[in-house]
């Protein structure tokens, strides 16, 4: 067992009940205290962990750690560089340190007032500077129903869909951190009985349920990862929204796949959840069927069971909860999709993120995006004020959240939080 997932664990910190963040959880984020600089932080409830205070006052020395500026940078790269085994002995170190029989900073006032803040004293950063960013196309559920909407509903998915994990490479710079609100986008869209494209704001902004994995190590040009070892490579993971202007996406897509429709905004959840935390939520997934080629062939249990949903709250409104899904419904999983985005030899670096893809499930109440929520807005949704949505309005806000429990724990994400503003 992973000492730090002890289910037995108690701290001294006061945890409220159903927190996302128990002792058990310890994940890594970027904050910034009022008049000070970013730097990494953990969390226990709703206490924010300053790593650099902690580093200060010699809590890691006794840690294999030649550089210990990580715990003063403003993004967690260098952190994530070191490699997993100090990634997992920094976590149980701190899993040590707030222990509840653990007396060394519990009984040291002075230090605990100037490490510890409240969660809502701190500004959250993004935790990650994001070279690439790739976004796949796993849920066959997703896939389906996308298919079954714009082409043949007997063919829905493509001739490739169940060899290869389809992805495809998208824009880091427009990756935000939770809080972030995103301008409506522009763009061109023709209508179905219009002879030539317009101009103007899109009129179909929608989400896309997803969560993202990042690498916390790289490669080189040339080499490959299986899906042997592709556990090694992967830090943690966040909720992804991956916000879409679906008639822009409509008109441009072919031959090349989205574009203006897909980069002007993503906002992913500020604190990464380690694999380590999250290893005993993981479970099966899907058959796959046909089987698979040999480099993509894995076994045992590759999914995790993350409870998701979706609310949507518009402007001086309670929210209203859309969709309730789970990742555990992913046919492609993270290692598969990491052994074939390197199979060509593709180098990855370390801070990289992977969109898993809207993340529909079997039922039309956990599909994940508004296009299948509202079946491409012939179903409009009711929210709890009496309004109805088709896709997203001026001054809407999409919350995501996600959890994983068991009889033990809750180990959870926070919020995603993003409000779709009007045009600039």
């Amino acid at each position: 067992m992973i000492l730090a997932n002890n289910p037995t664990l108690k701290t001294w910190i006061t945890v409220p009940e159903n927190s996302d963040f128990p002792i058990q959880n310890i994940p890594f984020g970027i904050v910034k205290p009022t008049g000070q600089q970013p730097r990494p932080a953990t969390r226990i409830g709703d206490t924010v962990i300053d790593l650099s205070i902690l580093c200060d006052l010699g809590y890691f020395d006794n840690l294999e750690i030649e550089n210990h500026g990580v715990f003063y940078a403003p993004v967690l790269n260098d952190f994530m560089e070191l490699g997993a085994p100090i990634w997992s002995s920094v976590r149980q170190q701190l899993s040590t340190l707030f222990d509840v029989n653990n007396n060394e900073l519990q009984d040291n006032t002075e230090a605990k007032e100037s490490c510890l803040y409240k969660v809502e004293d701190i500004e959250m950063m993004m935790p990650v500077e994001v070279g690439d960013y790739t976004d796949f196309y796993s849920s066959i559920e997703h896939a389906t129903n996308v298919g079954t909407m714009f082409r043949d509903p007997n063919n829905a998915l493509l001739p490739n869909w169940k060899h290869i994990p389809v992805g495809y490479h998208g824009r880091s710079s427009s990756i935000v951190v939770s809080g972030t609100d995103i301008h409506r986008p522009m763009g061109q869209t023709k209508a179905n009985d219009a002879e030539l494209p317009s101009f103007g704001p899109s009129r179909l902004v929608d989400f896309e349920l997803e969560t993202g994995f990042i690498t916390g190590k790289g490669t080189k040009l040339g080499e490959h990862i299986t899906v042997e070892n592709a556990h090694e490579y992967i830090f943690g993971m966040v909720l992804f929204n991956d916000l879409s202007a679906r008639d822009i996406q409509k008109w441009e897509y072919v031959p090349l796949g989205p574009f203006l429709s897909k980069n002007f905004g993503s906002v992913i959840s500020p604190w990464i959840i380690t694999m380590e935390a999250l290893q005993p939520f993981f479970v099966e997934g899907p058959e796959q069927n046909p089987s698979v080629l040999p480099y993509l062939v894995t076994s045992g249990k590759k999914n995790i069971d993350i409870k998701l949903e979706v609310s949507l709250m518009p402007e001086n409104s309670n929210e209203t909860i859309i969709s309730r899904s789970n990742f555990k419904y992913m046919y492609w999983n993270m290692y598969q999709q990491l052994a074939h985005h390197t199979i060509n030899g593709c180098n990855i670096n370390i801070g990289d993120m992977y969109g898993s893809g809207t993340i529909s499930g079997p039922t039309p109440d956990s599909y994940g995006s508004m296009l299948e929520l509202s079946w491409r807005g012939t179903k409009p949704l009711k929210l709890n004020d009496g309004s109805e949505r088709k896709f997203i309005q001026d001054n809407d806000t999409i919350i995501m959240r996600g959890y994983a429990e068991n009889g033990d724990y809750r180990i959870g994400f926070g919020e995603c939080v993003t409000k779709i503003l009007p045009l600039c």
